[in-house]
């Protein structure tokens, strides 16, 4: 499945692929231009022949109680910065709360905090 075309190069565009991280199954957003290898399933490297750097992971914001969706990347490629709705679990309480997240080439996707 294709989600769009890479903001970080001219020809690559965005792929979903099915990876395995601590025995749990999460989708990786990355460019077709990014190949990425690992030898312990948690760490993963671009491989010599990559050209692109773009990926985002769908659980980059989970410790906020979000994983990102299909949609949410499509319209992260295209706008640059969506808003989000994002969990806190401060003294025991659910309290939701919305966030602008924008890419971020080192780590997929950035919270703006105000």
């Amino acid at each position: 499945m294709t989600l769009g075309k890479c903001p970080y190069c001219n020809d690559g565009n965005i792929e979903v692929r099915d990876k395995e991280v601590s025995g749990k199954k999460v989708k990786l957003y990355a460019c077709s231009n990014a190949n990425w290898k690992t030898e312990d399933g948690e760490m993963f490297e671009l491989t010599e022949s990559s050209t692109c750097d773009f990926k985002i992971w769908q659980n980059s914001l989970a410790r906020y109680g979000k994983w990102l969706s299909y949609k949410e990347v499509r319209e992260l490629i295209e706008d640059e910065s969506i808003e989000v709705e994002l969990l806190s679990k401060k003294y025991g309480k659910k309290v939701y709360y919305n966030k602008y997240i924008t890419l971020s080439q080192e780590y997929g996707v950035t919270v703006l905090w105000d």
